[in-house]
């Protein structure tokens, strides 16, 4: 399992979105990179993140921060959420889980007494020159998007 640190340069990924246009770390450079794992689709906590996540488009988007969830989702599976749910996030496609892995965030999980390999639900702050700036892990979905943001904004203060 890789671990990040803050300061690191963030791994490289090459992944499609819901329109299976290729996305790298490359084509958000000069941007702030709001990246977040969570585990699936239409889930109800996933569900509130990227709504949450949503909701705050506009003050991330003044702030020059895009937002962009990953899961191992198909594209197919991205779209309907995006649709169905109105989000306004890019959605990346990880089906062979390449990327979590390297980031760190593909781990045993443990559900009603039942071990498996999944996603830890984890967001990573990545700076316009594509270093790690904040690690969130194991995050709780209630009032995570608010505290990105402020992290975001204490990141450009430089406090």
């Amino acid at each position: 399992m890789t671990t990040l640190t803050i300061g690191q340069a963030a791994p490289d990924f090459a992944l499609t979105n819901a329109q299976g246009e290729a996305r790298t770390l490359a084509a958000y450079s000069g941007k702030w990179l709001v990246f977040y794992f969570y585990p699936k689709d239409n889930t109800p906590g996933c569900t509130t993140e990227a709504l949450d996540f949503t909701a705050l488009v506009p003050e991330f988007t003044a702030l020059d921060a895009v937002i962009v969830g990953v899961s191992p989702d198909s594209e197919k599976s991205h779209g309907r959420f995006i649709e169905k749910k109105e989000l306004a996030i890019e959605l990346l496609s990880d089906p062979d889980h390449q990327t979590a892995e390297a980031y760190g965030v593909w781990q045993l999980k443990k559900f009603m007494g039942k071990e498996y390999m999944g996603i830890v639900r984890s967001t990573f702050l990545i700076n316009p020159q594509g270093q790690v700036a904040a690690i969130w892990s194991k995050v709780k979905v209630k009032g995570h998007a608010q505290m990105v943001l402020e992290t975001l904004q204490t990141q450009l203060s430089g406090n």
